[in-house]
């Protein structure tokens, strides 16, 4: 754990922001399992701050997308895994105070840790400064990654493509099927059959989630496809 000056000097060189208030920023980088004054209102916060800011970025840098590339587009910058890496890249875990246990499991790379806090970040700089400051550090943090996003479309999640290509054709719609769930309440596997009967193609998908297992069934489903609606999807 840097010493309180030397986190303040981080977050300056981070996120370009100077805090008149440091003990926000204190906050913004304690998880639960140091205390009771942790992150987890602040990451509330900053969320928002993170989705509103982003979504006016993407706004501006694609006049002609219309609202489900935008969405897309932006899901991709700010999902957990994207801000983990972001974090990761800033040092974030370096200077989040964390309980033992937390220590010892190496919860300074936990990517839900690292999002979440680089989140509580944002909304301290927004109760410091002001939505205006926050958005800055959004677009210092975010703005370079704008020029390395694939296109809109190549966001779409499996079954989303699916649909989209038995639709253009006049097929029916896929049918998925859950077919077992399995494990402990903590730690399930759900398996999922996604089929085009019209096509008799017919996958199978297994995830954390029962919308996981679906999205991975669709994926196999669309490597199924004859070759003339599998470019298209």
């Amino acid at each position: 754990m840097r010493k309180p000056d030397d986190l303040q000097g981080w977050v300056e060189r981070s996120f370009g922001h100077a805090f008149a208030t440091p003990a926000l920023c204190e906050t913004a980088v304690t998880h639960r399992s140091a205390g009771a004054d942790h992150n987890e209102r602040l990451e509330f916060l900053g969320d928002s701050i993170l989705n509103c800011a982003v979504a006016r970025m993407l706004f501006d840098a694609h006049p002609l997308a219309d609202e489900g590339a935008l969405s897309r587009l932006r899901a991709s910058l700010v999902s957990g895994e994207t801000l983990a890496q972001i974090a990761g890249e800033l040092g974030l875990g370096e200077v989040l105070r964390l309980g033992p246990g937390e220590l010892k499991s190496g919860g300074f790379r936990r990517a839900s840790i690292l999002a979440d806090a680089l989140e509580a970040i944002l909304g301290a700089i927004f109760l410091d400064a002001g939505f205006d400051a926050a958005a800055k550090a959004v677009a210092r943090i975010i703005g370079p990654r704008l020029s390395d996003l694939p296109a809109a479309d190549a966001l779409k999640d499996p079954k989303t493509r699916l649909q989209e290509v038995l639709q253009a054709r006049g097929l029916a719609l896929p049918t998925y099927t859950l077919t077992s769930v399995s494990g402990d309440p903590h730690a399930q596997a759900f398996i999922v059959t996604c089929e085009v009967p019209v096509l008799a193609v017919i996958a199978v998908g297994e995830g954390a989630s029962r919308r996981r297992a679906e999205q991975l069934a669709a994926a196999k489903v669309i490597e199924l496809l004859p070759a003339e609606l599998r470019v298209r999807a």
